[in-house]
């Protein structure tokens, strides 16, 4: 079967597309308004650009229930810092909490019942039961669309990040420890708990190209 997004609305494209890329990690997003007002969102379209400088990226998108774009967006857009938290096994009730959609200038962190940790570089807190979280200032941002079914790109610097203790092991995040989950589609997550190991494989007479962990 051969699809040509063209012929799909944008509900069935989106579909299409949180059902195959997948499993996503998820941007748990701190950000500010001008007058110091929190707000705390996730967005499952997240991931790593660059590592010098470190660099990530998060993609918000249009509400179809307030007729623009996320409050996210429009804070980063105002005070150009944020925190990317990552989402765990322990927080993902919490997280899932602000994932609903209020009016401009609700604190998610008040609703969803976590904690804002001051930061050490942004001003913008990071949330205190994260296990781990990247502080970021903005680096650009590229719009999509402004409209139903776009979007934005928004690119952060990281100037610092919080590790917690016990997820670092000799520069090695440990993954049983961090206990990350995974976004699919609709209200569908994943638990990343069944790890297996697959060395890359090099070309013929060249050697071994050591893996991740070594």
């Amino acid at each position: 079967m051969i699809i040509n997004p063209q012929d799909l609305n944008n509900k069935d494209r989106y579909k299409l597309i949180i059902g195959s890329i997948v499993p996503r990690p998820i941007a748990w997003v701190s950000t500010m308004d001008q007058e110091g007002r929190l707000n705390l969102a996730p967005f499952s379209y997240f991931t790593a650009v660059a590592t010098d400088p470190l660099t990530l990226i998060f993609c918000p998108g249009w509400s179809s229930v307030r007729g623009r774009m996320k409050d996210t967006l429009h804070n980063i857009r105002a005070v150009p810092e944020f925190v990317i938290n990552i989402v765990n096994e322990d927080t993902k009730e919490a997280m899932n909490l602000t994932a609903t959609e209020f009016e401009a200038g609700v604190n998610e962190f008040e609703w969803a019942g976590v904690t804002p940790a001051p930061s050490q570089v942004v001003q913008v807190p990071r949330v205190a039961e994260a296990p781990i979280a990247f502080e970021c200032r903005l680096q650009q941002i590229v719009v999509v669309k402004e409209g139903p079914g776009g979007g934005a790109a928004v690119f952060g610097e990281v100037h610092a990040i919080y590790v917690r203790d016990d997820v670092l092991d000799n520069g090695r995040i440990l993954p049983e420890v961090l206990q990350p989950i995974g976004r699919l589609a609709g209200a569908t997550y994943a638990h990343i708990d069944n790890l297996f190991e697959m060395p890359r494989v090099p070309p013929p007479d060249q050697p071994k190209v050591p893996s991740a962990a070594e």
